[in-house]
């Protein structure tokens, strides 16, 4: 598994093998005892495959999220649109928008794209720059310690609304807009993933194998790259996991606010800044986007708690859901039997 625990054994050093388990079989062996984590990733994977196949479901639909359709609504009515259930027929699958009768369903699964594409986006640069500071943070020496904790510290302590407001207002609209919101999201919400990072590659300093490489004359960066990161994989994996979720919120609230997302582009968000006065009037304009937000955050946390789960079996799950006796009961003979 190590590369300098074979050198140090070869040498003579006495280091015990690293045993041969799969740690990705032992991961997904896990996970599926756990029923209500795999319909959580069955959820995400079609709210995935829909938003990457949006171009293809509004082409069969025959309809694109921007084009405007104002004979579908009553002016005379403050733009309700014709027909039952907000105008849902065999050409608008989930109804028209009021005012301006664009097609729903093509608006909701475009954005479904730009909501999960900033979400992941951001996450990205969260693990990227939490991850590169924690670790630079603990393999440094105390100076590079004290100034990047506290860095971190700081903007741990940044209130990211206010200062994601900030930074959009100030940024020309001619800047891609959802790549902006992932970017700002992403600069000002890595605080935390950093001191995870921090703390895990302090533990992991102090393991035999880490001395063993050091002792075969490993660089610090290569100790970093080849033992130090596989250890921060699943603290990394599970924080991220739990991330996304919290992203698609944030990404929310600030096209709600009016500072993410501008229209034409569709998301989640700024569709619920639009339906908020028709509610009474056309519910299902803002029925729709508000469900589409509550089942994709409630199936990334739910999968997130179950990849935590998996990943560290001493912890048990902070949501209880399908987790039965019998399965705890297996649970807990496994890690008998791993001890």
């Amino acid at each position: 598994m190590s590369e300098a625990l074979v050198a140090a054994e070869a040498a003579g050093a006495g280091v015990e093998p690293v045993p041969g388990a799969s740690g990705a079989r032992q991961f997904w062996r896990r996970l599926r005892t756990q029923r209500a984590a795999l319909v959580a990733a069955a959820v995400v994977a079609l709210l995935v495959l829909v938003a990457l196949a949006a171009p293809l479901l509004t082409a069969l639909e025959g309809q694109d999220p921007t084009t405007y359709h104002p004979s579908l609504v009553d002016s005379a009515r403050g733009g309700v649109p014709i027909g039952s259930f907000g105008g849902i027929g065999g050409d608008h699958w989930l109804g028209v928008e009021p005012q301006t009768g664009r097609d729903l369903f093509a608006r909701l699964v475009y954005g479904a794209r730009v909501s999960l594409g900033v979400a992941l986006g951001a996450t990205a640069v969260q693990v990227l720059l939490g991850v590169v500071v924690g670790v630079a943070s603990a393999l440094g020496n105390r100076w590079v310690d004290q100034l990047l904790s506290r860095a971190t510290d700081i903007i741990v302590a940044m209130p990211l609304m206010i200062m994601a407001l900030a930074l959009l207002a100030i940024v020309p609209s001619s800047f891609p807009r959802p790549v902006l919101v992932a970017l700002i999201i992403g600069f000002v919400a890595w605080g935390t993933i950093a001191k995870i990072a921090r703390a895990q590659t302090l533990t992991l300093k102090e393991l035999d194998y880490v001395a063993a490489a050091r002792l075969s004359g490993w660089s610090t960066w290569r100790i970093a790259r080849r033992e130090l990161l596989p250890g921060l994989a699943a603290p990394v994996i599970t924080y991220a996991a739990l991330m996304v979720p919290a992203n698609i919120a944030i990404e929310a609230a600030l096209s709600f606010l009016g500072v993410g997302v501008k229209p034409p582009t569709p998301s989640w968000g700024q569709m619920l800044t639009s339906a908020n006065v028709w509610y009474q009037a056309a519910p299902q304009y803002l029925l729709l986007p508000a469900g589409a937000l509550f089942v994709t955050v409630l199936a990334l946390t739910v999968l997130g708690d179950g990849v935590r789960t998996a990943l560290d079996p001493r912890a048990a799950s902070r949501l209880r859901v399908g987790t039965g006796g019998k399965r705890e009961a297996k649970a807990t003979a496994e890690k008998e039997v791993e001890s």
